[in-house]
Parts: C-alpha cells; structure tokens; sequence
C-alpha cells in the first residue's frame, strides 16, 4: 500500500528536524571547545597588548588596568623580571605549576640559569600559550606568556576547567533543547502535514468529478501560494471544460442543423435541377416550333411573323437570365466570384438601372417612387452594385401587389449609403426572411416558377455584399416589404 502525500511529508519533517538536532549537538561536541579556547586566546591576546602599550617597568603604574583585566577575564596575572623574578601577582597563592608541553617547573627553588633559559625562549610582540598544571590543585591553566618591551615577562592564565564546565553546560543544554524542539516539531509536523494536503486532497477530489463530467463543485482555496494558484487553475480548468463541452454539444446540434440544411440543400438542388431541365426544353422547345414556323412561312402576315419573334426573343431572354444565374452561383461556390472596386456616381447608376425598367413599368402600371439627391459618390464593384440593383428591382416587381408601388430610398451615414427598395405586397414569413438568401430557396414555388425565377438572385446578392464586407437585409414593414444594402461612401481626396 502506497502511502500518502501527508504521511511522507510527516516523515520527511520529523527525520529533517532530528537529523538537525543531531548534527548541532555532533557539531558541537566536537569543535565547541576549541571553538571557545580560540575565542578565549583572542581576548587574552587583546588584553596582553594593551598591557604591553600601558607597561613602562613598574606594576603599580598599571595595578588598576590588571586588577581590571584579571577581573572580567576570570584570569590570574604574573609579571617576572629578567631574571625570572616575580615583580607582580594578581593572586595570593603562589601557583606551584609546570608545563604540560615541557614539563618545566616555574618555582623559586629552580636554578638560575634554568629559568633564565627558558626567559629567553619568549620574543617581544609574540604571544606564546602554554598548557600548564598546578601541582598542588591538579589544575591545568590555558597560559599566555610574551615579553614586555623591557625584558619582562608577562603570563595571563585562565583555568581550562572553566572552558570544560561551560561546553558541557552547552551540550546539555543543547541536548534538552533538542529533545523539546522534536517534541514540539512532531506536533507541528503533524499539524502542518495536515494543513498542507487538505487543499490537495480537495482538489484530487474536484478533479475526480471533473471526471465524472461533474464541474458544479469549485475549490474554495484562499490561499496566495502555489497551492492557492492550483486551485485557481483548476477552477478555471472546470469552468473552461464545462463552457467547451456546453459549446462541443451546441456545435454538434448546430451540426446536425447543418446537416439537416445540407440534405434539404441537396434536395432543392435535385429540384432546381429539374426545374433548369423543365425550364430550359420549355424554352428550347418553344423557340424551335416557332423559328420552324417562320422558316417554313406559315405566317402570313407581318404581324403574325413580329409576335413569332417576340416569342423567341423573350424564351431566349429566359434562358439567358439562367445561364447567367448559373454561372454566377459557379462562381460563388468555386471561390473565384471577385470584385474590382472603383469609385462611381450612385445616383446616376440608380437612375440608369430605373431607366432600363422604365417600360415595364408602364407596361405592368407600376408606379415607381425616387427622389434622387445630389450625385452620391460611392466606393465598390459598380457592375455588382447594378446586379444587386437589378436583383432587387426584379424581385419588386414580381412581387409587388394591386396598389403597384415601388419606392426606392438612398440614406447617408458617416462613412456609408444606404440603398432601399420597397415594393407594396404581402410580407415574407418570418422563418422565410433569413432563408430567402440561401440558395434555390423560394417562399412560393409556384408563383416563383409563374415569372421564370429560380431562387439564386438573392443568394448572389448575398455573396456580393460579403466581398464588400458590408450588411444588407431585408425586413418586413407596413403596407409591403423592404430589401436594402449599404456600400461605402468613397473617400475625398485631399
């Protein structure tokens, strides 16, 4: 069984603390002592030179400086003359010691050339320590000894003792404090292991709904850290899976949508297929039985040959309104319908198109309603515009009613104008006025099929505007219907 985060943490904090414990009280064991012997030879090497400075051959010029020095150190002082005599003594005893390191003993009953040898092993301005024992109290004595400038010698002893009680005092200190600090260091751990994996533990939790496809339940981690930070991501986690996945389900309806629109698509194109084939023998098979008419002179009178022609001319104007509808929605669907933008004069070009259907607005009595403004200089494919113009001024008249109205409006923004043309009529359905841009689409199949359309000129209409990245529309209003589009303005020249 494999163990926690929190276990191992508790593990991990309990052996780092006692091995720090450990290792202080090692550390201290062993290197404390020489530690403080070091410091202690610096001290008694500071004083010795300040005595050394202050000394001019007599102890009582200085009795207050070594009595002061002997105090705060804990120390004994000796002043010897050249001969190894004692001249000063900051203790009443007399010390009965020797050397540790030479085994020489310091005592009046030694010889004196033994002593005067051994005054001149010590040089002025070096510091000398020696190891030394008092016979008589078996103590040993860390011992500084130096010559003074005019022969003297110096000695500054401090009992070794001391330096021993304090390292010991040290190491159990050192050792009970260790003990409580591992004490108090399992309860910590234990605590702070707890309050450590209790966010990590909530966020395996939340991650194990995330799962389950279950983003409802949030972290409610308040802290600033790495691990507050995590829960942040993994809110943001939940909230961005559960917003992609919302989005994945409506992309896969709208798919289905598509789908659906694609078959019914496919439908109207079997069906405009077979509209085109009807529409075009109809025509085919009118213009052929009269063009043999009139080959073989079965009319016999001028009149009857211009009606013969007629009829041929407006079948073949049929036919080539579909050639072209057909071409451009090839056009469309190949990615190789473009425009080539220039700057023309609106209004001229909307008088030009109501020109061209001004006879079949006398002929179907349409009146026709524009008030044209000042030229309107505007910036687009202009032979577009025209069939988008065309377009809708068809779509007017096959659609317009018995009050046979047709208006068309032009509106300026800043930057755009905005074209209008609004024919008297019955409205368009509702779930129609978006799916008439579609192609082959057709709100009355009948009466679509009645004036020779064949549901693509909107459609194309459509395709245009989007190249000119602008809007159009189309919006039922009172008394008929409105088509419009905008196109932009052109810009003045400075």
């Amino acid at each position: 069984m494999s163990k926690s985060i929190r276990s191992n943490l508790f593990i991990s904090i309990i052996t780092l603390l006692i091995s720090f414990v450990l290792i202080l009280c090692i550390l201290n064991n062993l290197y404390l002592q020489q530690y403080y012997i070091n410091k202690k030879k610096n001290i008694l090497i500071e004083n010795a030179k300040k005595l050394t400075d202050m000394y001019t051959g007599d102890p009582d010029d200085i009795q207050n400086e070594l009595d002061i020095i002997a105090n705060v150190t804990g120390s004994s002082i000796d002043i010897r003359d050249k001969d190894g005599k004692i001249i000063y003594r900051s203790s009443r005893r007399f010390a009965n010691e020797k050397s540790v390191m030479d085994n020489n003993k310091f005592k009046s009953s030694a010889g004196q050339s033994e002593i005067s040898n051994k005054i001149n092993e010590y040089k002025e301005g070096k510091y000398t320590f020696e190891t030394r024992t008092d016979v008589q109290l078996k103590v040993d004595f860390l011992t500084l000894v130096t010559k003074l400038s005019n022969g003297d010698i110096l000695a500054i002893r401090v009992p070794l003792v001391s330096i021993d009680e304090s390292v010991a005092i040290a190491n159990r200190f050192i050792i009970i404090t260790g003990i409580i600090i591992a004490a108090l260091g399992i309860i910590w751990a234990y605590l702070f292991s707890r309050k450590f994996t209790k966010p990590i533990l909530e966020v395996n939790d939340i991650a194990r709904n995330m799962a389950k496809f279950d983003f409802d339940k949030k972290c409610k981690i308040k802290r600033k850290d790495e691990i507050g930070q995590l829960g942040q991501s993994i809110n943001y986690l939940s909230s961005e899976l559960d917003t992609a996945i919302t989005e994945l389900n409506i992309k896969n309806a709208k798919l289905e949508e598509d789908i659906e629109r694609e078959r019914k698509i496919d439908e109207m194109r079997k069906e405009f297929i077979s509209s085109v084939s009807h529409e075009l023998r109809t025509p085919l098979s009118v213009i052929q039985g009269y063009a043999e008419g009139l080959v073989s002179n079965v009319t016999e009178s001028d009149e009857d040959r211009r009606f013969y022609c007629n009829v041929i001319m407006n079948e073949t104007g049929k036919m080539n309104k579909l050639v072209k509808d057909l071409l451009n929605l090839s056009q469309i669907e190949s990615g190789y319908f473009h425009i080539e933008k220039t700057e023309f004069n609106l209004t001229s070009l909307i008088d030009y198109v109501l020109n061209k259907y001004k006879s079949i607005f006398v002929e179907k009595n349409i009146e026709i309603q524009f008030e044209p403004r000042e030229s309107l200089i505007v910036s687009g494919d202009m032979i577009r515009i025209e069939q988008i113009l065309t377009n809708y001024i068809n779509n007017a008249i096959n659609h317009v009613d018995s009050n046979k109205i047709i208006k068309v409006h032009e509106a300026k923004t800043n930057r755009k104008v905005k074209i209008s043309v609004f024919n008297t009529g019955n409205h368009i359905p509702k779930e129609s006025l978006e799916k008439i841009w579609n192609s082959f689409y057709k709100v009355d199949k009948a009466r679509t099929r009645a004036y020779g359309g064949y549901g693509l000129g909107l459609s194309i209409v459509k395709a245009i505007q989007e190249l000119h990245n602008n809007f159009y529309g189309v919006q039922n209003i009172e008394g008929g219907v409105e088509f419009w589009f905008e196109i932009d303005k052109a810009q003045l020249k400075k």
